[in-house]
């Protein structure tokens, strides 16, 4: 990035850097590995043998689930066409959301995507158990919902659900979205052209709010989302195995003040050591509550 500003300095009227498209992981640590789920399965609930059909039961009931949250907000599920983008096809319905000074959900796209998913398979040699099954993790084609939400805080995001187990989820955010409504907050004048600052009054304002974008910020805005969500799943579990659903930063960009839409190479930010991305990212990731029933994801 110094290297860019000092080639192209006469250019410019000011560089910022900040996070642009950022994406999220979430999982739930007690169905993250195959012995995680014969466990939650045959100690927790006493469900034996697990079967195709045990794994498979919470799908339809989540499934129903959303559907029912859309009908009764009257919020819109479906897919877009086939050549369409989803930003553009649900645009029309975030301009009414800002129109409005509303948050919350406001579209729910359908996708048929590949994904993570446990299958129970029988043994290739005969046992003493006939009722012992293989739970294998694979990946497979079933149906994912895109919760396309507006936040009074981060801004328009996207979270991405798994309707199979382990129910993973993904968050599409843009730091971008986080600058203007802190910059607006804070009365600083800008200009902005789709996803880049043009200008501004106060350039150390701009730098300085997007340095205000931290994981503790985004987790605090995220984990209630999730919690909501992942309650509809489990909300029939005892209160020694609800699940806690954890946020995992996966990867991000950066990106300059004109050339915002230019492809960075994306910073991998660890995934599988939550010291080392406490040391990168200077997060401090406290224990999660036990998760209940808590309603409307939103």
């Amino acid at each position: 990035m110094e290297t860019f500003a000092k080639l192209f300095e006469r250019f410019l009227f000011f560089v910022y850097q900040c996070f642009d498209c950022i994406v999220i992981q979430g999982y739930l640590p007690l169905l993250s590995r195959s012995e995680h789920i014969v466990y939650f399965f045959r100690d927790v609930h006493g469900i034996y043998p697990i079967t195709p059909q045990a794994l498979a039961k919470r799908t339809p009931e989540y499934r129903g689930w959303v559907e029912g949250y859309a009908r009764n907000h009257k919020v819109p599920i479906m897919s877009p066409e086939k050549d369409e983008s989803n930003e553009e096809f649900v645009r029309p319905h975030l301009q009414r959301m800002e129109r409005q000074n509303r948050h919350g959900v406001y579209f729910i796209i359908l996708s048929m995507e590949m994904g993570r998913t446990f299958c129970s398979l029988p043994p290739k040699y005969p046992t003493d158990d006939p009722d012992y099954r293989i739970i294998r993790s694979r990946r497979s084609r079933h149906l994912h919902y895109y919760f396309y939400i507006r936040d009074p805080v981060l801004g328009p995001l996207a979270m991405c659900v798994s309707t199979y187990l382990p129910f993973q989820s993904t968050y599409y955010l843009n730091g971008h979205h986080f600058i203007e409504i802190e910059l607006r907050r804070q009365g600083v004048t800008f200009r902005k052209d789709d996803n880049a600052f043009l200008s501004t009054t106060d350039p150390k304002a701009l730098q300085a709010t997007a340095d205000k974008l931290s994981s503790a910020t985004i987790e605090k805005r995220l984990n209630p989302l999730e919690l909501a969500a992942m309650s509809q799943v489990f909300r029939e579990g005892p209160q020694s195995c609800r699940l806690a659903p954890r946020l995992l930063h996966q990867r991000s960009s950066s990106s300059p003040a004109r050339w915002a839409c230019s492809a960075w190479p994306p910073i991998r930010w660890p995934t599988s050591s939550g010291e080392a991305f406490r040391r990168r990212c200077g997060a401090h990731r406290a224990d999660r509550a036990s998760i209940g029933y808590r309603g409307d994801p939103v």
